[in-house]
């Protein structure tokens, strides 16, 4: 029976798991002597689990570079191996630029339907229980009176206070006064709602800059964090969402949301391999407590079913 973290990332990929990366699994079982058929038969999977092509080309090369030099032959020590350079080609993130002064800003980014809210919501769960830090929230998305009404629902449900105006307010604005409010009140984080906005809009890209600016006049160097929310179930397409962000907009991090939705788990490889941006929290399921720190260990020992035969 698994339990804590490490059974949440066992339950959250288990359809990642039953897919492409237990087909990865059969291939590689048994007796079998490696061949060529066997190379381009785990290339094809692995693209097919959205690792896209360039990092399963990355991915390949050094595992046949390690099979020769370790003279490995046979199917079930290729697994071994490439567990283990899967393992090695995440990195672990670094602790959140979130310490060390009296008031750190996260924003939030990412387009509509990414499950924005619901991961601030998480999040400030998350900071609060774990953490132990005393979070506020801004509504910094007055586009949709909707997101509004979810932040504060959220706000109620995790025992959080949020700082919101009417829909249709200057998002700045209501920036600028949870700033002020989070401050004087003494609390520790600000997590800042945004517009789901598309990267393809540059006044929702000019609106954010202008949210960075004002929470920086009353907070040295804030925001301390810009977190891009991606949903996992888009693969490949959430990619070139996050480079298209990146453009406009200083990532500092990501969060991949509901990976527990789909068969292509293998795309957190990709944007850890071809944007370098730290994968800082996953969602891994429903509940208030499955979004959590991304651990590549137990990610990548999720992916394949013989830890489960342990």
């Amino acid at each position: 029976m698994w339990s804590g973290e490490v059974g949440i990332f066992r339950d959250g990929l288990s359809r990642t798991r039953q897919s492409f990366f237990g087909r990865i699994g059969q291939l590689l079982s048994g007796p079998d002597v490696i061949d060529d058929d066997t190379w381009d038969d785990l290339e094809a999977l692995l693209i097919q689990a959205d690792l896209g092509v360039p990092t399963t080309q990355a991915i390949l090369t050094e595992t046949r570079s390690r099979a020769r030099k370790d003279n490995i032959k046979k199917a079930t020590e290729l697994r071994k191996l490439l567990k283990t350079v899967l393992k090695d080609s995440l990195r672990l993130p670094p602790a959140m630029n979130i310490s060390g002064r009296e008031l750190s800003i996260i924003l939030i980014v990412g387009v509509n339907g990414s499950g924005k809210t619901t991961t601030i919501g998480k999040l400030a769960h998350r900071l609060r229980n774990v953490n132990q830090r005393k979070v506020m929230l801004a509504a910094g998305d007055t586009f949709r009176a909707a997101a509004i009404d979810q932040l504060q629902k959220w706000g109620e449900r995790v025992n959080v206070p949020v700082v919101a105006n009417k829909p249709g307010s200057d998002p700045a604005a209501v920036v600028y006064d949870a700033t002020a409010a989070a401050k004087a009140r003494g609390f520790d984080v600000l997590i800042v709602d945004t517009a789901g906005r598309l990267h393809t809009n540059f006044n929702l890209m000019g609106e954010l800059a202008k949210i960075r600016q004002v929470s920086g006049k009353i907070v040295p160097d804030a925001p301390h964090e810009t977190l891009l929310v991606l949903d996992g179930t888009t693969g490949q397409n959430a990619l070139q969402q996050a480079q298209k962000f990146r453009e406009m907009v200083e990532i500092t991090g990501v969060i991949v949301t509901k990976l527990d939705s789909t068969a292509k788990g293998g795309m957190i490889f990709a944007i850890n391999h071809d944007l370098g941006l730290p994968i800082h929290y996953v969602g891994l399921g429903e509940k208030m407590d499955d979004l959590v720190l991304f651990q590549p260990e137990y990610f990548v020992e999720s992916l394949f079913d013989d830890e489960a035969e342990k």
